[in-house]
C-alpha cells in the first residue's frame, strides 16, 4: 500500500507473510516532519477502508506520538505496521534504527514534552517494545469493538 505525499514516496517495507494478508499495512518513512502528518493520514485512510472507524482517533494519535519520538531521537527511516488479529485486536508497531527504548518520564504540568508513552501505556490494552537486528520497536494494541 504505497501511496506518494509530502514530496515523497511512501514505500511498503513488508517481506513478511502478513503483507499479503488483508487487515495488514507497513510503511516507512524518511526521518523529516512531515513523517508525523503523513502517518496520521495514511493510518486514518487504513482504519477507514477496513471500517476501523471506532479505533481511528485513538490509534491516529498513538502512531502520532510514537513517530514524534522516533523524530526527536532518531535519525534513520521510521516504519509503521499495523494489523489485526483474528479481528479483535489492533496490533501498531513503530520502528526506528535507534537501539535504545524510550524511556516513560513523569511530565511536570509545564512540561511540553514527555507524555507520548503515558498517552500510549493509559489508552492502550497494552503495549511495549522490543529490540531488532537493526533498531527497536514501540508496539501497542487497541481492542477492537464488536
Amino acid at each position: 500500500m504505497g501511496r506518494v505525499g509530502a514530496g515523497w514516496e511512501v514505500v511498503g517495507v513488508s517481506d513478511s507473510a502478513l503483507a499479503s494478508t488483508p487487515g495488514f499495512a507497513e510503511w516507512s518513512f524518511p526521518a523529516e516532519a512531515g513523517a508525523v502528518r503523513t502517518a496520521r493520514t495514511l493510518v486514518r485512510d487504513t482504519l477507514l477502508a477496513w471500517g476501523l472507524a471506532d479505533v481511528s482517533d485513538v490509534t491516529v494519535l498513538l502512531v502520532s506520538e510514537l513517530v514524534t519520538n522516533s523524530l526527536r531521537h532518531a535519525t534513520g527511516p521510521i516504519g509503521v505496521r499495523m494489523y489485526s488479529r483474528a479481528g479483535r485486536v489492533l496490533q501498531v508497531e513503530v520502528s526506528d534504527p535507534l537501539p535504545d527504548p524510550p524511556r516513560e518520564r513523569v511530565a511536570e504540568a509545564d512540561d511540553e514534552g514527555g507524555r507520548g508513552l503515558q498517552l500510549v501505556a493509559l489508552a492502550s490494552r497494552r503495549w511495549g517494545t522490543r529490540r531488532g537486528d537493526n533498531g527497536k520497536t514501540v508496539w501497542f494494541e487497541l481492542s477492537l469493538p464488536g
